[in-house]
């Protein structure tokens, strides 16, 4: 009995020692100390620099609760050079294997094992970059913005930088070593930086940071950030200049127009200068994005126009900056991919030639940031559009601990006259029509301008956030309702998430360069929205949390007329074993601005302007096990659609071959019935896709897209050899054919060389 009793007094002491260990609450410091030698990256720590270096543990767990120690230690040291930042992690582990989907550069954080470093070397806690990397050595960088509250919009993968990192695997234990180059990145020299580190542990499905987090928070947000404190001051990086030239030839062949066969040769260059410590000067002349990502095809059976995402790497440094006027995917004033990307009048994006553009942006102090961006394209005479200049300035003023307030502006100008010319200048996007007296006629619009103003509201703990703007636009032809403006409030509890807003735009509100699909569907509108999430977290050996939802918009026309209604109710479930299960219901109102066919491009289906609708539809969504060789995710929606009915399904079936890629087939399909005369469609996309990483510098994708909407097959196959860091060789192969019989329509072949320079 009284040894019972030591052994459970013994426990108490052991946990209550735990838990206070294991608590390194936001601002803990880490001290950084100069190297005395070389750092040699090889993923051991057997230099003098790690055995003296001060070393960052006790790592909390995250998910899937938050109230513990991580089972499985994790611990990260630094130091640095003139020349370089070094980071060494050590992360202890059991026997269980190891889950890397492939060897693949920027891999999918939440499927492989992984562990990182994010920081912000500005102290601002808002923006700032991270690198990561798997126990196979893959490389994941990018940068951070919104201080890294946003899971959705804080993290960009898609910048590329040099770095260099070595791995190390042992039966308990693998080791990362990392260099980073200073001169890769932007900093202050004279503060102290914010910094997190975090682990994701996939095998045992647990997330553990440095600095403890709640549950409901990012563990790599910076209200959640340690404090790196330098012995002695970094290096102020001095002369910082790269060079990047490319070279490429292509051969397009044109069967379905009959044309002979093209062979290009062209070169151009991007170059980064450095102009201070933390603004870039980035230019860019005859960029070529043949080799970038192909856009994943989407069946869009909304009014809406879908959103695909910027990966040309031109526009993504400090990409948040730029896109932080208005709201992101509701109402941006600026849109980086309508430059060099048009759509032809079949409604396929085209590629506009880029002949030059200039970019400078970055901190200016400790509480200014300043971004402006110019770009001339081409005149393309096929597609009736002139030459065309865009230009974009933000700045940004950093009020209270983390807010903000920005100004903007946007412009795009078109190298024509005030004269109509349909044979030579055609296109949809240059004319507008104007009503006079009665008489409505097709005017040129020459430029777009838009000039606002933004206040970003964001709390030092992240409980509550928030956003304001005023945006007004100009063009030679109209004036009048030429506004936009929102408000928007969000807070972030550990059982409660809630956002609600309203917006409001004019009649006479044009963005050329932004997104703005409401804008484009209703001319002028007013809307209101609430969005709402109840997480709650079991005593359960199963489920990790449940959370009920709900969401509703209201759309009216400026006179009050209500256009549209939406209502969501969902209900999700996130398993321990990775699992996650959802179920909803939507109810639609719809009274239409204009006449729709929600069967298009098939037969001559048309609902019509001012018809009503009601409908009600249900989904439903599960993602199996990620930690298995075999992974699926299946999607299901059934019920009402406008007049008729629509089933859909989809889902992707990935099947990996740990550590060298993994092949997955994507599916979407659609069954609409309407009733006579309206008729019936069904809609299938069907993507297989081959991700191989033959080694950690060698990859070779395979991308095919069927499209029976569009009477399309798409194949899109890049190898890519990273022969040094940040310089490549591509082959790209593209090629498009009828459905039936695969008759080839076009095809190309690329090969691009591109070489990383340091002056």
């Amino acid at each position: 009995m009284y040894c019972n009793y030591r052994r459970f007094i013994l426990f108490l002491v052991v946990l209550l020692a735990n838990l206070s260990m294991g608590q390194n609450l936001p601002g803990t410091e880490l001290r950084v100390k100069k190297a005395t030698g070389p750092v040699v990256i090889d993923g051991k720590a057997e230099e003098a620099n790690w055995q003296v270096a001060e070393i960052a543990g006790n790592f909390y767990l995250n998910y899937p609760t938050d109230t513990l120690p991580s089972p499985f230690r994790t611990e990260a040291k630094m130091t640095f050079d003139d020349q370089n930042l070094y980071i060494f992690f050590t992360c202890y582990d059991d026997n269980k294997p190891l889950v890397v989907q492939s060897l693949r550069r920027d891999f999918e954080w939440p499927l492989n094992d992984n562990v990182g470093i994010y920081f912000d070397p500005y102290n601002d806690f808002t923006n700032g970059f991270f690198f990561g990397i798997s126990p196979y050595g893959a490389q994941r960088e990018g940068t951070l913005s919104g201080g890294g509250v946003d899971r959705e919009n804080s993290f960009n993968i898609n910048w590329d930088n040099k770095w260099y990192s070595e791995v190390t695997r042992q039966d308990d234990r693998w080791t990362a070593e990392l260099a980073i180059p200073f001169k890769s990145l932007r900093y202050n020299s004279d503060v102290n930086w914010n910094i997190a580190f975090l682990r994701q542990d996939i095998k045992h499905n647990q997330v553990s940071s440095w600095i403890r987090t709640p549950i409901q928070n990012l563990p790599a947000s910076m209200p959640f950030s340690g404090k790196l404190v330098w012995e002695t001051p970094p290096p102020q990086p001095g002369t910082n200049i790269s060079i990047i030239p490319y070279a490429v030839t292509s051969s397009y062949t044109d069967k379905e127009n009959e044309t002979p066969r093209d062979v290009t040769a062209t070169a151009g260059f991007d170059a980064k200068i450095g102009l201070t410590p933390a603004i870039n000067l980035d230019l860019t002349v005859n960029p070529d994005f043949s080799t970038v990502d192909v856009d994943r095809q989407i069946v869009n059976l909304t009014r809406y126009e879908f959103q695909y995402p910027e990966r040309r790497q031109f526009f993504l440094e400090n990409s948040d900056l730029f896109n932080s006027p208005g709201f992101t995917s509701y109402t941006q004033p600026f849109f980086t991919r309508r430059i060099g990307l048009i759509a032809d009048t079949t409604g396929s994006l085209t590629r506009v030639p880029i002949e030059y553009g200039a970019r400078v942006s970055g901190k200016i102090g400790s509480n200014w940031r300043l971004g402006m961006m110019n770009l001339q394209t081409r005149k393309v005479a096929a597609l009736g559009l002139p030459a065309q200049n865009y230009g974009v300035a933000v700045v940004q003023r950093q009020v209270f601990s983390r807010s903000n307030l920005g100004f903007v502006f946007v412009n795009k100008q078109s190298a024509l006259s005030d004269r109509y010319d349909p044979e030579k200048l055609y296109h949809p996007s240059l004319l507008a029509s104007r009503e006079n007296n009665g008489v409505t006629d097709t005017v040129v619009n020459r430029y777009n301008r838009i000039v606002g103003a933004d206040f970003t509201l964001i709390t030092k703990t992240n409980r509550w956030g928030g956003k304001m703007y005023y945006h007004r636009s100009f063009d030679d032809y109209r004036s009048g309702s030429d506004h936009s403006s929102g408000l928007f409030m969000n807070y972030n509890g550990r059982n409660i998430r809630l956002g609600f807003g309203g917006l409001s735009s004019g009649k006479d509100f044009r963005a050329e360069v932004g997104f703005m699909p409401g804008q484009d569907l209703y001319k002028g509108y007013l809307a209101h929205f609430i969005i709402s999430d109840f997480p709650i977290y079991p005593k359960s050996n199963i489920l990790v949390q449940h959370a009920p939802g709900f969401e509703s918009g209201y759309n009216y026309r400026p006179d009050g007329q209500l256009m549209e209604i939406n209502n969501i109710f969902r209900y999700t479930f996130r398993f321990l074993s990775t699992a996650d299960f959802l179920i909803g219901a939507i109810r639609n109102y719809q009274l239409l601005p204009s006449d729709f066919n929600p069967l298009f491009p098939r037969g001559d289906t048309t609902l019509l302007l001012g018809q009503q609708y009601n409908w009600t539809e249900y989904r439903t969504e599960f993602n199996s096990n990620s930690r298995r060789l075999l992974t699926f995710r299946l999607t299901g929606a059934a019920g009402q659609y406008y007049n008729g009915r629509r089933t859909g399904f989809g889902g992707t079936l990935t099947y990996r071959v740990q550590p060298y890629g993994n092949f997955s087939v994507t599916w979407d399909y659609n069954d609409i019935r309407l009733p006579e005369p309206y008729g019936r469609a069904k809609f299938l996309l069907l993507s297989p896709r081959l991700d191989l990483t033959l080694s950690r510098s060698l990859f070779l994708t395979s991308f095919l897209q069927y499209n029976d909407r569009f009477d399309n097959v798409n194949l899109n196959t890049r190898l890519q050899w990273r022969f040094r860091p940040a310089s490549d060789l591509f082959l790209v192969y593209a090629e498009n054919y009828l459905p039936e019989g695969m008759v080839s329509k076009n095809r190309s072949v690329v090969l691009k060389f591109t070489y990383w320079i340091n002056l």
